[in-house]
């Protein structure tokens, strides 16, 4: 019996040196002599009664002794594995902090974002707030309000995106004007961003773009009040040579209306392959508010006149950054998005 237990402490030394190389294998290898149930050294003590009675009292104390030297060398092999996992992981962590950083490319704003942004400080500089209204819109809001009559072309299904008879994805800030001459008694001064929606698609156009909508109404305004605001806005945006011109047009909630050129600002007006020729660039529609559009809203026409402007922030961007495709704008290429970064 004493050979018996001088193999199963031998076992346990050539199973520490084989086999223990982790914490878990150190565990399962205690397991197999320390478990209760099933480990070696509990089972001798099951074999007492084959020991003769006269023999059992150092039997039992040399098994205990056993027990106890086992547990102390898993003990300490614990706190070795321990140690030496510990180490390792260290090691993994260690940062060698004289070596180069892994270089990070730094984020800049999307050119529509970069854009919309400039536009606000422009016209903040003039005095204006910032309304922005909601992109899903009633009917009476985004046409009937603005004096566009009910066989008007851009009430058709094929430009507009109905959600029901009677709400529709906004085709327009302007809208928003609305809201704000309801609520608001003039003076007032307003520009109205946020992304608008028509059945639209080709190179220059998008089924979903931003505009920046501008409104004034008050005492005496008139087209000359617009053509100094919009002869600022082309300054800041495209150089301080830069002027306009209006045109004649035509758009239901303003009367006056006009098409708004910019003046080259790629050849100084002497005509290239940007303004093809013309040494212009249109760039967006305004006029003098209608009075019905004034009067639907509660404010007296006789007393008061507005303007209006509306602005495509996304031909605004390609004009600035030389993009011949709006597309670019959307598809998020980080190419074209790294070549444009004012901020």
């Amino acid at each position: 019996m004493i050979e018996r237990l001088n193999s199963i402490k031998q076992e346990i030394l050539d199973g520490i040196e084989n086999h223990a190389n982790s914490r878990a294998t150190a565990f399962e290898l205690r397991k197999q002599f320390l478990d209760s149930k099933t480990g070696k050294i509990g089972q001798l003590m099951k074999e007492m009664k084959n020991i003769a009675p006269e023999e059992r009292a150092n039997f039992g104390k040399s098994v205990n002794e056993l027990k106890d030297w086992a547990s102390s060398v898993f003990a300490d092999l614990d706190e070795k594995m321990k140690a030496k996992e510990l180490e390792l992981k260290y090691k993994a962590e260690k940062i060698d902090v004289t070596i180069d950083a892994d270089s990070e490319e730094t984020g800049n704003l999307h050119p529509i974002t970069q854009m919309r942004n400039q536009l606000i400080d422009v016209f903040a500089g003039m005095g204006f707030e910032i309304f922005e209204g909601t992109e899903i819109e009633n009917d009476y809001y985004n046409f009937t309000a603005l004096n566009t009559p009910a066989d008007h072309p851009a009430r058709d299904m094929q430009d507009t995106f109905y959600l029901s008879p009677e709400f529709l994805l906004r085709t327009q800030t302007s809208a928003g004007q609305i809201h704000v001459m309801e609520k608001e008694k003039p003076p007032i001064k307003i520009l109205s961003p946020g992304k608008v929606f028509r059945s639209d698609d080709d190179a220059t156009h998008s089924p979903m773009f931003t505009q920046m909508e501008g409104l004034v109404v008050d005492k005496k305004i008139t087209l000359c009040d617009l053509k100094g605001m919009l002869d600022m806005f082309v300054q800041k945006i495209y150089g301080e040579e830069t002027t306009t011109r209006l045109r004649p047009s035509y758009f239901p909630f303003t009367e006056p209306s006009v098409e708004v050129d910019v003046s080259c600002f790629e050849c100084g007006g002497k005509g290239c392959k940007l303004c093809k020729g013309t040494g212009w660039i249109e760039i967006l529609g305004a006029g003098i508010v209608n009075k019905k559009v004034l009067e639907n809203c509660g404010i007296d026409s006789e007393e008061y006149s507005g303007l209006a402007f509306g602005i495509g922030i996304e031909r605004v961007a390609m004009l600035k950054y030389g993009i011949n495709n709006i597309k670019h704008l959307f598809e998020s290429d980080i190419n074209v998005l790294n070549q444009i970064n004012d901020n």
